[in-house]
C-alpha cells in the first residue's frame, strides 16, 4: 500500500480568511449604508413629488371651474363667484337653463372649503355631500377683487380670484428639520373668469 502524500497542499491559514472576511464585511457595509441612503433619498423624493401633484391637481380642478364661473347663456341673477372668506362658491349654468341647479349630480353649484381639522379641501357639488378634493393642505385661501384690481367684498363686482393652497408632505423626512421635518409646498394662481366679464 502506498502512503499518500500531500506535499505542498494549497490552502488558506485561518489568518487570511479572518483577512479576506474583514474585508468582505467592510465592503458590505459599505454597500448597504449607501443602499440605505439612497432609500431614505428616494422616500424624500416620493413625498414631495406626491405633495406637488397633490397641490397642482386641486389647483387645476379649482382654475377649470372657476375659469367657467358666471356662465350664463339664457341670462340668470346669479352672480358666478359668491364672496365669501371660508368657502369658495361658483355657480354657473351649464344646462342653460337660466337657474342654477342646487342637485348633488349637478355641476352647477361648486363650493370648495378648507377643512382645517383634516387637512384636507373638500369639494361639493350643490346640496350633497362634500367630497375630499386634496389632502394634506396646510393651507387653503382665495382673494376677491374687482375689473381695477382692487380688493373687493361684493359679489357682484368679482372679475379675479386669488387662489393659494399650501401642502404638506404625507409623512416627515427624519433629514429634514425644519417644520417637524415636514416639507411644504406653496402654489397660487390668479384666475379671470371670462364669463364675468371685466
Amino acid at each position: 500500500m502506498q502512503a499518500l502524500k500531500l506535499g505542498n497542499a494549497n490552502g488558506f491559514t485561518l489568518t487570511e480568511l479572518i483577512v479576506a472576511m474583514g474585508i468582505g464585511m467592510v465592503a458590505m457595509a459599505a454597500v448597504t449604508t449607501t443602499f440605505i441612503a439612497q432609500a431614505k433619498f428616494y422616500n424624500a423624493q416620493e413625498q414631495i413629488n406626491a405633495m406637488q401633484q397633490n397641490a397642482r391637481g386641486a389647483l387645476d380642478v379649482i382654475t377649470r371651474e372657476l375659469k367657467m364661473a358666471g356662465y350664463k347663456p339664457n341670462g340668470g341673477t346669479f352672480d358666478g363667484v359668491t364672496y365669501g372668506t371660508t368657502q369658495l362658491l361658483i355657480q354657473t349654468d351649464l344646462d342653460s337653463s337660466g337657474t342654477i341647479s342646487t342637485s348633488s349630480t349637478a355641476n352647477e353649484q361648486i363650493t370648495y372649503v378648507y377643512d382645517s381639522s383634516n387637512n384636507q379641501i373638500t369639494r361639493k357639488r350643490g346640496t350633497g355631500t362634500a367630497e375630499v378634493l386634496a389632502d394634506n393642505i396646510t393651507d387653503f385661501t382665495f382673494s376677491y377683487y374687482d375689473a381695477n384690481g382692487a380688493s373687493t367684498t361684493t359679489s357682484a363686482n368679482i372679475r379675479q380670484v386669488k387662489v393659494n393652497i399650501t401642502a404638506k408632505t404625507a409623512k416627515p423626512d427624519p433629514n429634514y428639520t425644519a417644520n417637524n421635518g415636514y416639507r411644504t409646498y406653496q402654489i397660487a394662481a390668479t384666475i379671470t373668469p371670462l364669463n364675468l366679464g371685466l
